[in-house]
């Protein structure tokens, strides 16, 4: 199953590169799930919501369809013009088995795609760096793929709380980048390193808890985790190859009135640490250092906020209707960033999704949503001294989710 996963080709840089939810049914809500349970694949966001979920199988896909690239003003070495990245669509299996071992009591396994960032330039923008080395069109891909095993308890009518490990599998590799030989550490080691595969594990933590018969609070932390460095690539990032993944944490409510108990509320609020993670938050914007130093120049990633609003109606014994939007801020807060960034342009903020469920028998549901990240742009020139031309980055994507669950 991660071999499936990460044989997709994960291209979903729409909350950073994190994915905005996990499973049909939170994605119908543009991610939200934190405070109200939202399946197998709901495990993601709260371990806790484990208690409220039956003995159930899941299994999901998840289609993308990115358009994003990047423009660069006439005026210096680099090559002017606007270039769209190739591969348009992406699909992603995911799926898990939650299993009560009582009515306290629930543990459960789970595979999904955290996220990750690819683009395919025909042509590369780079070139005019280095007119005497021969350069391959520029392109990177980031894929990471989880297992999580998940222990769920109710420790009173009102409290539920929820843990497990988490194992993560990321995989690289990055074409294009020989004008950046004479800027590296390890220039053997900067492009053309083919697939590099690095593993870490992590821990995911959460609760819930039920004010009265009308609201609830949610709260997870996903800890940062600690991967093995991307040796092939120890002359692109920072610290030799070092790229952890970030800390996750999510607070939430949810609302049921008692005039429309079919009706469901939430919001709630995230915070990806992308900051804490060198790799990604060390700045770019003036590369005085060399790539793949120690402390060597990054992306300029800055910790991302998410807000989300949803609702979930249910219509009828069989049918639930969903809808919701979040913003979250932006990825980078120097505009000096984004040169470098066109390897990864990360720019949609705002996401609208609607979605639904439908109960085909006492034991099947039908999942089912659609999400577009709206277009947006970045733009600025970076400060190292020949590299300043004004470089605009831009993306929005489309996305659909289905999936099946059964109920033993």
């Amino acid at each position: 199953m991660l071999t499936a996963i990460l044989g997709a080709q994960p291209a979903k840089a729409t909350n950073g590169y994190f994915a905005n939810g996990y499973g049909g049914t939170s994605k119908g809500m543009a991610g939200a799930g934190v405070a109200i349970p939202t399946g197998v694949l709901g495990l993601a966001q709260n371990p806790a919501t484990g208690t409220a979920l039956p003995t159930q199988a899941g299994i999901c896909l998840t289609g993308f369809q990115p358009e994003r690239g990047f423009s660069i003003a006439p005026g210096g070495p680099l090559a002017e013009g606007r270039q769209t990245s190739d591969n348009s669509l992406f699909w992603i299996p995911c799926g898990g088995f939650n299993y009560n071992l009582d009515e306290q009591s629930s543990v459960a396994v789970f595979m999904f795609g955290n996220g990750g960032m690819n683009v395919e330039y025909g042509t590369n923008p780079f070139a005019g760096l280095a007119p005497k080395v021969t350069t391959d069109p520029l392109g990177i891909n980031l894929e990471q793929a989880f297992i999580s095993l998940n222990y769920a308890r109710r420790l009173t009518p009102r409290l539920s709380v929820g843990l497990g490990p988490v194992l993560a599998v990321q995989r690289f590799s990055a074409t294009g980048l020989e004008p950046f030989a004479g800027m590296s550490v390890q220039p053997g080691a900067l492009t053309h390193g083919g697939d590099d595969w690095s593993t870490g594990l992590g821990m995911s933590l959460g609760l819930i808890y039920r004010l009265d018969s009308q609201w609830s609070l949610g709260a997870s932390w996903r800890s940062r985790i600690d991967m093995r460095p991307f040796e092939d690539y120890a002359g692109l990032f920072a610290d030799g190859g070092d790229f952890d993944i970030p800390a996750v944490a999510t607070l939430g409510v949810a609302f049921r009135p008692s005039g429309n108990p079919g009706l469901t509320l939430t919001a709630e609020y995230q915070r990806i640490f992308y900051g804490s993670v060198e790799s990604l938050a060390n700045s770019g914007a003036m590369l005085a250092a060399p790539l793949g130093s120690a402390g060597g120049p990054g992306f300029g990633w800055q910790d991302m906020d998410v807000i989300r609003i949803a609702a979930a109606q249910k219509v009828n014994d069989r049918l639930t209707l969903r809808g919701g939007i979040s913003h979250a801020s932006s990825f980078i807060d120097d505009d000096g960033e984004v040169l470098l960034n066109i390897l990864a342009p990360a720019t949609p903020r705002w996401h609208a999704s609607i979605g639904y469920s439908y109960r085909l028998s006492e034991r099947a549901t039908l999942t089912g949503s659609y999400t577009h990240a709206f277009h947006e742009t970045e733009s600025g020139a970076n400060r190292t001294p020949g590299l300043g031309q004004q470089t605009t980055l831009f993306m929005e994507q489309d996305e659909i989710s289905m999936g099946i669950s059964w109920d033993f």
